[in-house]
């Protein structure tokens, strides 16, 4: 049996290699009043800026995401995944968004105070309680839509993730120029993976058509809470990319808080002694509770679970 096939599932093999790592910067914890109880330990706050975040999907979009898969004869193939922007909400907080509009009138000091006070991420005010758990609820009176996108055309008319997220940001600059501290937790976006070719070549492999749906959080304050919950228990933290150690602290991983899968069929992909089944289903559980608080219509989400049943899958589109 190939080396590789041992110690990790596919469907871990599958989430480690597509899990961005992007370059972190530090708030000042002084800057963050209202999660010093909760950051006992810590001097600042750790936020990254959504162009950095897109801009690991470079390379993806470009070549798709190698990730390794171990078939039932214990020889290992790559597997190449294409990513593409399924859906995005971009929430700004309400009272931060009345300041600028204040600053900009030239109510520069009350405006400039309360969006340091926003900036603290108060949990409770945001309509969050990290320590229960309906963590992921949200409150609509305290976050304003800056900006949304649901995928809704075949895989084969889409373009790559990269291109997509600079498409739109030409109407929304906000896409690239907002840090993950200016967002409400509400904030977040679903990356549709779709297979495009696997080395070396092999006889036709059903269970190599999957597709996955992966949610992530652009907000920081979901981050710590994301990782703890869901990245320990699904064993893996993916680091900078071919970094140092010194090099990888400057990065942080954003794990997907929800999954959704597509023509998921047969064993190749799940291993009963990692639970993978479990954790499929508390993911997918997750991602279907957000897209109702947030009474999001996500396209593919919608076509992934209608299209799937009992393991059973119509071919795509």
């Amino acid at each position: 049996m190939d080396n590789n096939c041992r110690g990790r599932s596919n469907l871990q093999s599958f989430l480690d290699s597509t899990t961005p790592s992007v370059p972190s910067h530090k708030l000042p914890k002084s800057c963050c009043r209202a999660l010093q109880e909760q950051l006992i330990g810590t001097d600042s706050v750790e936020f990254f800026i959504l162009g950095d975040l897109w801009e690991q999907y470079y390379e993806w979009s470009a070549y798709g995401a190698s990730v390794p898969v171990c078939l039932h004869n214990g020889s290992t193939v790559i597997q190449y995944y294409v990513p593409y922007l399924s859906g995005v909400q971009i929430y700004t907080h309400k009272a931060a968004a009345a300041a600028a509009s204040r600053e900009n009138s030239g109510n520069k000091s009350s405006g400039d105070s309360e969006y340091k006070k926003l900036a603290g991420l108060d949990a409770a005010s945001q309509g969050f309680d990290l320590g229960r758990e309906n963590a992921w609820r949200t409150s609509e009176h305290t976050r304003q839509l800056y900006f949304e996108f649901f995928e809704s055309c075949s895989p084969y008319r889409r373009i790559p993730l990269l291109d997509k997220v600079l498409e739109l940001a030409q109407t929304y600059p906000g896409l690239t120029s907002f840090k993950s501290t200016e967002l409400s937790p509400a904030s977040w976006m679903s990356v549709a993976w779709y297979p495009i070719y696997h080395i070396p070549t092999t006889p036709s492999v059903k269970e190599l058509s999957v597709c996955f749906l992966t949610y992530h959080s652009l907000s920081s304050l979901f981050q710590d809470h994301i990782k703890g919950s869901m990245a320990n228990d699904l064993g893996f933290i993916r680091a900078g990319k071919n970094g140092t150690k010194s090099e990888k602290k400057n990065y942080m991983s954003l794990p997907p808080f929800g999954l959704a899968t597509y023509k998921l069929q047969g064993s190749l992909w799940t291993s009963f002694e990692s639970g993978d089944n479990e954790r499929i289903n508390s993911l997918f559980s997750t991602a279907s509770s957000w897209l109702k608080q947030l009474k999001a219509q996500h396209h593919d989400f919608n076509f992934f679970t209608t299209h799937c049943v009992s393991m059973r899958c119509l071919p795509c589109w």
